[in-house]
């Protein structure tokens, strides 16, 4: 094979594509174990964290594994989606695989996974196929923590199959209802099934409901439950500790972590936006809870992995006439989250947006979310087979929620979407590009930010 070669590979199974259907939700995790067992079960070669939720996911693992490898500890980081190649998906030491160590691993591979479509239950997708490569490459690479983001949900999440030392749970919002179900407490329960009996979980603070859950789920398994108190009010834990008799679970699995009590540095994160400021805070407590196992994770490494976190896409600022804001923000939350950083952090400046989708995000809630924060707008689509490309009819749903006055463009391609949205801001504007991961990265692309791409 050649490098492009194993990435059709890759990609071959994706969403069960061989098999034209996605498999059962079971059935992932019977194929990622047989997998994994067929490689010697790598998982078992070296601790991990597993960082599941639906915001922040990315960011709290980028900030986790930064105050890790500052503290001498040989990292690696599973995470998913990609900006520009998928290599950035398996990174030892926060660099990513290399061309040829992919091509030999999916080589390596190939057979294993062709006797398994052969045989009785089938080949794993590509998600599954991916998280066994990153798996068994950290084991050769001997690293001493792994960091694994979970893809979708958690209980049938290919990373269910490994127990970890720490699971860490960021904000649980609404996103990919059709898989985890359309309430926050259905939601969560599918993200809790990453737990396992006796393994610590750190969790941000939560919307009631999905708290709720979460110290159910813990309880049932026997878990110990912190959870990080956070300021905000949309955010926030009980005044009042869960009662033991009312929630069944004893008070020691339930309690609150404040970090800034343990730890006085500043805990202001490199990455911008005020949403940043609760990842940073539970990557800080996942690294003192890893502390109190015994990991070398000094306050001095806390500091210096805030201070040295990159995560490019999420908030990502770039200087200019007018400055240009990335943020791959895909749910309604992340849409709210990115609007309020935008307002304390480019008070009273014009906005011109760009945005572009997937076919199954939740719009009903992103637009409105949007909407406060569009001057003028610019709808655009990836190249992504999931790409929302039918844009004329998301103009007829933007176009309610905006002032009557606001100008909506279309143009098909992200970089020239990006070029429209520029000679539409003056100098003393804004542009903010946001919607999705792909748009983002097909920004990236056009400002010549992608080091290297697939």
């Amino acid at each position: 094979m050649d490098y492009q070669q194993a990435l059709d590979y890759l990609y071959s199974f994706i969403g069960g594509q061989q098999g034209t259907q996605r498999p059962p939700p079971m059935l992932n995790l019977v194929r990622t174990r047989a997998l994994l067992a067929a490689l010697g079960n790598p998982q078992h070669a070296m601790p991990s964290v597993i960082v599941a939720g639906t915001k922040g996911k990315g960011s709290t693992a980028a900030l986790l594994e930064a105050m890790a490898r500052a503290a001498g500890l040989r990292t690696g980081l599973w995470t998913s989606p990609h900006l520009h190649t998928y290599r950035e998906r398996i990174q030892v030491n926060r660099q990513p695989i290399a061309r040829h160590e992919l091509v030999q691993a999916v080589e390596s591979i190939q057979p294993i996974v062709e006797a398994m479509a052969s045989g009785p239950i089938g080949a794993p997708v590509t998600f599954a196929i991916g998280f066994a490569l990153a798996l068994r490459y950290f084991a050769e690479r001997n690293v001493d923590l792994a960091i694994l983001e979970v893809g979708v949900g958690g209980r049938f999440d290919s990373a269910a199959v490994v127990t970890p030392i720490l699971n860490v749970m960021t904000p649980i919002s609404y996103d990919h209802m059709d898989l985890l179900g359309d309430t926050l407490v259905q939601i969560a329960w599918e993200k809790a099934g990453i737990m396992k009996p006796g393994v610590p979980v750190i969790s941000a603070a939560q919307h009631p409901e999905a708290l709720g859950a979460l110290v159910r789920c813990a309880a049932e398994i026997g878990a110990p439950l912190y959870v990080v108190r956070e300021a905000t009010p949309e955010l926030a834990v009980p005044d009042e500790p869960f009662q033991p008799g009312a929630w069944r679970i004893p008070v020691e699995h339930y309690l609150e972590v404040e970090p800034q009590q343990r730890f006085q540095r500043d805990l202001t994160p490199s990455l911008a936006g005020t949403f940043q400021i609760v990842n940073a805070r539970l990557a800080t407590a996942a690294a003192l809870l890893l502390r109190d196992m015994g990991s070398p994770i000094s306050d001095a490494a806390i500091a210096a992995g805030l201070a040295g976190t990159r995560w490019p896409g999420r908030m990502e600022i770039i200087d200019g006439a007018p400055p240009v804001v990335l943020d791959g923000a895909h749910n309604g939350e992340s849409i709210h989250q990115l609007v309020v950083s935008l307002n304390r952090m480019f008070p009273g400046r014009k906005r011109v947006v760009v945005f572009g989708a997937s076919r199954d995000k939740d719009l009903a809630r992103m637009l409105p979310a949007l909407a406060p924060a569009v001057d003028a707008l610019v709808l655009t689509a990836s190249r992504h087979p999931r790409a929302l490309v039918a844009l004329h009819d998301l103009r007829q749903q933007f176009a309610p929620l905006l002032r009557s006055d606001t100008p909506i463009d279309i143009v098909l391609d992200p970089a020239e979407a990006l070029a429209r949205a520029r000679s539409l801001a003056t100098p003393d504007d804004l542009v903010c590009v946001t919607g999705s991961l792909f748009i983002v990265a097909a920004a990236r692309e056009a400002l010549g930010l992608a080091e290297e791409k697939d």
